[in-house]
C-alpha cells in the first residue's frame, strides 16, 4: 500500500476490499493537517500514519467523521489530535459504544468476514465519540486551505457529512452515495438531495469511501441510476 497525492493539498491512503477498509483522506495546509475519516481499527490508523510519516507528512491535528459506520469511525479512540463529528454521527457512535460495553464485541465481529479478518488475532475492539460535535455547516482553516463540513441527505445513512477542499475543487463523499445500509435500496429522492449538495459545491472530483478518486459528473451518474 502507498500512499497517493490528489493534488497540491490532498493525500490518501487508497480502500481495501478484503477488510472494507475506505480511502482514508488527508490535507495539507500551512498550519494544520486533516484527515477524513479514522478507519476501520488502529492497525488500518496505524498503518496510514506510517505511510504519512514515510512521505514526510505530519500527522493529521483534526480527524474529521463523514458517517458513523465502524469501517470509518472505530479507530478514533488512537488518532493523533482532534476528532470532529456531526451530532447524529456521534450519537450512534455513542450507542454503540454503550452497546460494546453492555453485550461485548462478539456480535459486532461476526457479522461479516471483513470484520474478523480486521479485528483477527484478539484486536480490541474500542468505540468512543467524537471531541468535538457539530450542527449545520462547519469551515476549518487550515492555512491557504480551507475544508467544508457539509451536512446532507443522503440515501446511505442519515448521518452523512461531505467533507469539500475548496482550493482544490475535491470533494470526499464517504459512502453517501451508496445504497442504504443494511438493506441494500437506493432512495430517489434521497440520492436527488444527495446530488444537488453535491452540484453546489462546484467540485470538480469526487472521492467516495470505497472506490477511485473520478470526476464529479461520474460520481453523478452511478448515484442517480
Amino acid at each position: 500500500m502507498e500512499l497517493k497525492k490528489l493534488s497540491e493539498h490532498i493525500w490518501y491512503m487508497p480502500f481495501e476490499e478484503e477488510r472494507d477498509r475506505p480511502n482514508l483522506g488527508y490535507v495539507k495546509g500551512e498550519k494544520m493537517s486533516l484527515a477524513i475519516d479514522a478507519g476501520h481499527s488502529e492497525a488500518h490508523l496505524k498503518e496510514f500514519y506510517d505511510l504519512l510519516q514515510k512521505e514526510g507528512l505530519p500527522f493529521p491535528s483534526i480527524t474529521v467523521l463523514t458517517h458513523w459506520h465502524w469501517d470509518h469511525t472505530f479507530a478514533m479512540h488512537a488518532v493523533n489530535g482532534i476528532t470532529i463529528a456531526n451530532e447524529k454521527t456521534n450519537g450512534y457512535l455513542l450507542e454503540y459504544m454503550k452497546k460494546i460495553e453492555t453485550n461485548g464485541p462478539d456480535e459486532f465481529i461476526n457479522m461479516y468476514d471483513s470484520i474478523q479478518k480486521e479485528y483477527e488475532g484478539g484486536r480490541e475492539v474500542i468505540v468512543v465519540p467524537a471531541d468535538i460535535v457539530f450542527e449545520g455547516d462547519m469551515t476549518i482553516d487550515l492555512g491557504g486551505c480551507s475544508v467544508r463540513l457539509i451536512l446532507t441527505q443522503a440515501p446511505h445513512t442519515d448521518d452523512s457529512t461531505l467533507v469539500y477542499v475548496c482550493e482544490d475543487k475535491t470533494l470526499f463523499v464517504g459512502d453517501a452515495a451508496c445504497s442504504q445500509f443494511p438493506n441494500g435500496s437506493k432512495d430517489k429522492t434521497l440520492a436527488g438531495k444527495l446530488a444537488d449538495t453535491i452540484r453546489s459545491t462546484g467540485a470538480e472530483t469526487c472521492v467516495e469511501g470505497h472506490w477511485h478518486p473520478v470526476g464529479t459528473e461520474d460520481t453523478l451518474a452511478d448515484l442517480l441510476i
